[in-house]
């Protein structure tokens, strides 16, 4: 028996922007909230134990320290690659330097509270 990956969770110092934020990305919708003031978001249609993990948006004013040692990977399902990196800069996404050369085929940008994600070349089919 194999495990799954059914949520990620990211501290934030804002819940509510940055679910804002991953929601119009993503085509998510909030899910609940939690007494701690977390914030879930994941597909309108599965919710949690879907095909794709939810996020969680988790309230935290510790500042971050360095590099992340995990980030997220997306990919369009709907354009091309640089369609949707220009839908991804009108919501707030923000171009950011981590030592490429200008040769690869990703672009890494940030969220709006600074979090490394990168938009990969590939088209994927939606779910």
């Amino acid at each position: 028996m194999a495990c799954r990956i059914s949520e990620l969770v990211i501290d934030a110092a804002d819940p509510d922007r940055l679910a804002a934020f991953w929601s119009k990305v993503l085509g998510y919708a909030e899910l609940g909230r939690e007494d701690d003031g977390s914030i879930a978001i994941g597909p309108p249609d599965a919710g949690f134990g879907g095909p794709q993990p939810i996020l969680v948006l988790s309230p935290s004013s510790d500042r971050r320290a360095g590099k992340l040692r995990l980030h997220i990977d997306v990919n369009a399902t709907d354009r091309d690659q640089d369609a949707e990196l220009e839908r991804l800069l009108a919501l707030g996404a923000e171009p950011v330097d981590v030592g490429q050369t200008g040769t690869e085929s990703w672009h890494v940008l940030a969220d709006p509270e600074g979090n490394e994600f990168c938009l990969l070349h590939t088209r994927l089919q939606p779910l």
